[in-house]
């Protein structure tokens, strides 16, 4: 029998049994690693995910559900208001130590920062950009107060303490003009951007000039940031990112054609990165004769089917309110979409910060609405998302 055997080995040009029994295990080896790929593999993938995740999905249970923002639209004033955010752990130790819209950006801004420390590293490059918003959103604070002639006491209120700038804000309240202010950001990417954009708003005398040059640096910064290709994590937070740069866009072009303005009045303000809308459709949009052609561009793009279901109340209305709605909604969709699709992955870190973003808007509506007296409880409830 063994002859037998041996005999067929070596027919089949193996020169002795070990031979054969040393390839067998040599295959079975290799097979064994595939499986052990194939099987851990996505753990592999998700593993970065699990300390993050873990914080965010506690922080997701802290999020007010849609009968305790009733509660809160139902309040009778400002006051009331306060005191019902005094119950959430969340804003309470934000509520009385700055005014209400500082306390809410300072929330949000923690929740930025918190962001920027725990994502897995990559992605952590995206949320470190996004943290940059507040930077932007302090430099912009400053720009308005210069222009208003604010002191610095009412300046401080406008400015979050969150960002990389945080530690230099004392430096930008010194600065009187915009010259110093460029000054003040030596050393950081800020002078540059606003220094570029100076001949501009000298030229029209208008702050949007240095605005939209600091938003063009954020939202051109998350897209770079955010287009690696490496798993599916990366491409769902990469369509996340581009379409809220889309929907920046579209609003822009949307706000300025309801205005009347024309292409050269608007293409320094809209981003000039797009995502799904590319730069010759941006064009496009923007050179259209007014804002019913804009509306006939948007049905040729992704977008719209969202808008051209809203027309008919814009055409009631003449506001466009309904597709700036819409548009936060499709947002919406595309977070809870990645929620579903990688609940294991950037699916909760997505999900959370839309889901955050939200709420911050929604009491921002909430709390203006509470310093304008006669305004009904449902039309402010229209007003939220």
């Amino acid at each position: 029998m063994v002859e037998s055997i041996t005999a067929i080995l070596t027919s089949i040009g193996f020169p002795s049994p070990e031979a054969f029994i040393g390839l067998l295990f040599m295959v079975l080896a290799i097979i064994g690693a595939i499986i052990v790929v194939i099987t851990f593999r996505p753990l592999m993938e998700y593993y970065p995910y699990t300390y993050p995740n873990a914080r965010i999905r506690a922080r997701i249970g802290s999020l007010f559900n849609s009968k305790q923002i009733s509660e809160i639209t139902e309040t009778d004033s400002s006051e009331e208001m306060k005191n019902y955010l005094r119950g959430s752990k969340e804003y309470a130790k934000y509520i009385d130590k700055f005014n209400m819209e500082k306390a809410l950006d300072t929330n949000l801004a923690e929740t930025s920062d918190l962001l920027a420390r725990v994502t897995p590293k990559t992605v952590k490059p995206v949320f470190e950009v996004m943290l940059k918003e507040w930077d932007i959103k302090n430099i912009k604070s400053v720009l308005i107060a210069k222009e208003a002639k604010l002191n610095e006491e009412e300046t401080m209120d406008f400015l979050v303490p969150y960002g990389e700038l945080k530690d230099i804000q004392d430096k930008l309240l010194d600065a009187n003009n915009v010259q110093e202010l460029i000054i003040a950001l030596e050393n950081t990417p800020y002078a540059k951007i606003l220094e570029d954009a100076l001949p501009d708003y000298n030229e029209k005398g208008t702050l949007l000039s240095l605005e939209a040059a600091l938003d063009n640096y954020y939202y051109k910064e998350l897209l770079t940031k955010s287009s690696s290709q490496e798993d599916d994590n990366t491409r769902m937070l990469h369509n996340y990112i581009g379409t809220k740069v889309d929907i920046t866009n579209l609003k822009i072009i949307l706000r300025a054609k309801a205005d009347g303005l024309k292409y050269e009045e608007i293409h320094n303000y809209a981003i000039s990165a797009g995502y799904q809308l590319r730069e010759w459709k941006l064009k496009e949009l923007m050179e259209a004769e007014d804002l019913n052609s804009v509306l006939s561009s948007i049905e040729g793009t992704v977008y719209g089917k969202i808008v051209s279901e809203h027309i008919p109340e814009f055409n009631q209305t003449n506001s466009i309110a309904p597709f700036e709605k819409a548009l936060d909604q499709h947002e919406r969709k595309v977070a809870d979409n990645i929620f579903k699709k990688k609940p294991f992955g950037i699916g909760p870190i997505v999900g959370y910060l839309n889901k955050k973003e939200i709420e911050i808007k929604n009491l921002k509506v909430i709390s203006r609405s509470k310093r304008v007296s006669g305004i009904p409880t449902s039309e402010i409830k229209d007003m939220l998302l």
